[in-house]
């Protein structure tokens, strides 16, 4: 059964369809990555080769209808940001009621085919988090607001790992063909690593490879590790080393 809202989907992704199966229902937002739809980019480090491999038109991403809705969010996120966030806010509110009469347990990533710093956005205009008219207050980012529910993403942007994050907001480092030295410190700082391969090694730098690719819920793996994720789409050819093995 697939929920829509404006911002954010559940049960339209092959791979976190399969958490439903561990009773958790995850909801995630697509944006348009790097530059498509904005002048600034909307995945700062991401490298060559990951905006080549992007997932960004795999599965509904290959439809133009899908490609314009994200890209008219993205749009609207670099215009309006407060009211972008507030319709978010709304969305999480509204998924976390349908997850909860499911009786699965919901969860968020904010960012599918982004990487923006929800953690550092924060919400001076907000509500309880239960869909009630927004009232004035202040949370530091839309995690507080929902203390309960369970948001995480990938990112290569290193300096979120070192600033400290939200309780409920987890994060795994994504490797590149070019990051290296961030992955090693990441691990080094108890991070968990995805790193993607032709064929999925028992260990890489050092560490234990968990296999990826059975579902998305992150949160759930051991923390240092290696997650494994099998070459897809685009990055089936890849030659620079972002696929790796």
């Amino acid at each position: 059964m697939t929920w829509n809202g404006k911002l954010i989907n559940a049960s339209a992704d092959a791979k976190t369809v399969k958490g439903e199966k561990r009773g958790y229902l995850t909801a995630i937002m697509y944006l348009a990555p790097n530059v498509v739809a904005t002048r600034k980019t909307l995945c700062p480090h991401a490298s060559p080769s990951c905006i080549a491999a992007c997932l960004y038109t795999a599965g509904r991403g290959a439809f133009h209808s899908v490609q314009r809705a994200r890209i008219r969010k993205s749009k609207w996120f670099e215009a309006n940001q407060a009211s972008f966030m507030q319709a978010l806010v709304l969305d999480v509110s509204r998924f976390q009621k349908h997850a909860h009469k499911r009786d699965l347990i919901p969860c968020v990533r904010l960012n599918g085919t982004s990487d923006i710093l929800f953690e550092r956005i924060a919400l001076p205009l907000c509500s309880n988090g239960d869909g009630s008219p927004i009232k004035i207050g202040h949370f530091s980012n839309i995690m507080a607001m929902f203390p309960g529910l369970q948001f995480y993403d990938y990112t290569k942007c290193p300096i979120r790992l070192r600033r400290g994050l939200p309780v409920n907001y987890d994060l795994t480092f994504s490797q590149s063909e070019e990051n290296e030295y961030a992955v090693k410190q990441a691990l080094n700082d108890g991070f968990r690593v995805a790193t993607v391969f032709k064929s999925k090694p028992e260990t890489w730098l050092g560490q234990t490879v968990i296999d990826g690719d059975v579902s998305d819920l992150r949160f759930l793996d051991p923390s240092p590790c290696i997650v494994g994720l099998s070459a897809k789409g685009k990055a089936r050819g890849d030659v620079s080393g972002f696929v790796k093995g």
